[in-house]
C-alpha cells in the first residue's frame, strides 16, 4: 500500500508563475540586443570588415514566448558569409577550415541573460 499525504499549499508557486507572466521581458532582451551585436562583431573575423558590420538582432514575442535573434545579412550568392566562416568551406579548390567565433563571443551574453531574466521574475 502507498500512501502520500500533503500539507501546505501552492501559494509561492502561484505568486512566481504571476510575476513571470506579467514582467515586461521584452524590455530585458532589447538591452542585450545591441550588445550581441557589438559581441558578435568584435569576434567576426575581419577581411573587407563587411561582415562584421552586417550584425542586426530583433525580439519577437507571442502570447506563448518571446526570442531574441541575431543574424548577418553579408551573404554572396544568397549563402551566408558568417555560416562559410563558422563551419568552413571551400575556395579556389582548397579547403578553408571553420572558425568557431559564434559561440565563444555570444555564450557570456547567454548566461547574463538567463540571470538578469530570472532576477526579474524572481524579485
Amino acid at each position: 500500500m502507498i500512501k502520500i499525504t500533503h500539507s501546505g499549499d501552492f501559494r509561492n508557486t502561484e505568486r512566481l508563475l504571476k510575476k513571470a507572466k506579467s514582467t515586461n521581458l521584452r524590455t530585458v532582451l532589447e538591452q542585450y540586443g545591441q550588445r550581441g551585436v557589438d559581441a558578435l562583431a568584435a569576434a567576426t573575423p575581419v577581411d573587407t570588415g563587411l561582415t562584421a558590420a552586417s550584425w542586426t538582432y530583433s525580439v519577437s514575442q507571442t502570447r506563448n514566448q518571446i526570442s531574441i535573434v541575431w543574424s548577418n545579412t553579408n551573404n554572396s550568392n544568397g549563402i551566408p558569409i558568417v555560416v562559410l566562416i563558422q563551419y568552413g568551406h571551400s575556395a579556389n579548390g582548397r579547403y578553408v577550415e571553420g572558425r568557431d567565433f559564434i559561440n565563444p563571443a555570444i555564450q557570456p551574453l547567454f548566461d547574463e541573460i538567463a540571470n538578469e531574466l530570472w532576477r526579474e521574475v524572481t524579485s
